[in-house]
């Protein structure tokens, strides 16, 4: 089956169903032979800008200006997708700033000779995830592979809850996840159940709410225990770039994360913000840095890193 995926946490499924994609978004990297794929999207944005510059960007490609509206965040290859000829096509319609939606790409799919089959995913919540991981295995003709995905996925979640199943509540620390900068941002949808698995409390977020921006004066009242950034998009290194979007705000120092050094930085862009099979690894990352007792093992460098380790390097151009 000539299958096409419009973003990375699609692809991530497909590739761990052992089939392997024939086209794939311009953001696909994971695993590493996916780079090599035809790209059937482009964006319109520029992602190696500052965090408030990025915002600024995806407000005008969304809403547009005063005498017109926005050409969107993403543009889709229309010959590219025509020469793979696919005969289904894996995307999205939870975030049309995240990856390209579902009507951008069917618009797309009119102009092309084929008529594959599209699968739309739109997960708020690990459970959804797990869903699309069989759902794609049904559209795909690999029913059973998905279903012991699934099962294999579980036996990790379940691995990490039972570690710490015994917590009472006031061992269980306030954490807030930043899933932007500037404007800040909470992180939603799955990461509420990803930190409660871990055994931390997510006050500011429900399981399945979207990500959305929120007064700093709500954070600081929060007052979280634990803090991880992870914005979405960034990997270590441009995260580290954006820090004083955080940093330089009135009141951080006297967050207790901040002054109890339990402030990390996450790869938002591998992990935390890609609802796919991987949401996992992020559990696994996120329950040292909840509950160090309980995982002594700190996670992998490549994945989080305490934020007075991180290289701070040069600051990105506004």
């Amino acid at each position: 089956m000539r299958i096409v995926t419009t973003l990375p946490s699609a692809t991530e499924i497909v590739c761990a169903l052992g089939l392997e994609p024939v086209g794939v978004s311009h953001e696909c990297d994971f695993p590493p032979a996916v780079r090599d794929c035809p790209s059937v999207t482009a964006s319109r944005i520029d992602a190696d800008a500052s965090s408030g510059a990025i915002d600024e960007q995806v407000l005008e490609a969304v809403s547009g200006t005063d005498d017109g509206a926005g050409d969107g965040v993403y543009d889709v290859a229309v010959d590219t997708l025509d020469a793979l000829d696919p005969d289904l096509v894996v995307t999205q319609g939870m975030c049309d700033v995240c990856a390209v939606d579902e009507v951008v790409v069917e618009r797309a799919l009119e102009e092309i000779a084929a008529d594959p089959e599209v699968l739309t995913t739109d997960p708020h919540s690990i459970a959804d995830v797990l869903a699309d991981v069989e759902r794609v295995g049904e559209a795909a003709g690999v029913p059973e592979r998905a279903r012991d995905a699934v099962a294999a996925l579980e036996e990790r979640i379940d691995a990490v809850r039972t570690r710490t199943a015994d917590l009472a509540l006031d061992e269980r620390p306030r954490v807030a996840v930043f899933d932007w900068t500037d404007p800040v941002m909470i992180a939603g949808h799955w990461t509420a159940e990803l930190v409660e698995w871990a055994s931390g409390r997510y006050g500011l977020a429900d399981v399945g709410e979207p990500s959305r921006p929120r007064a700093w004066d709500e954070i600081r009242a929060y007052d979280p225990e634990i803090a991880v950034v992870a914005p979405c998009g960034f990997d270590l290194e441009q995260t580290a770039a954006n820090l004083t979007d955080l940093t330089d705000r009135e009141g951080w120092d006297d967050l207790t994360a901040v002054r109890e050094g339990c402030v990390w930085a996450l790869d938002g862009n591998q992990y935390l913000n890609r609802p796919g099979p991987r949401l996992v690894d992020t559990l696994e990352a996120l329950a040292p840095i909840v509950q160090p007792d309980r995982f002594p093992d700190p996670p992998d460098e490549s994945v989080a890193v305490p934020l007075e380790v991180l290289d701070r390097g040069p600051e990105v151009d506004a």
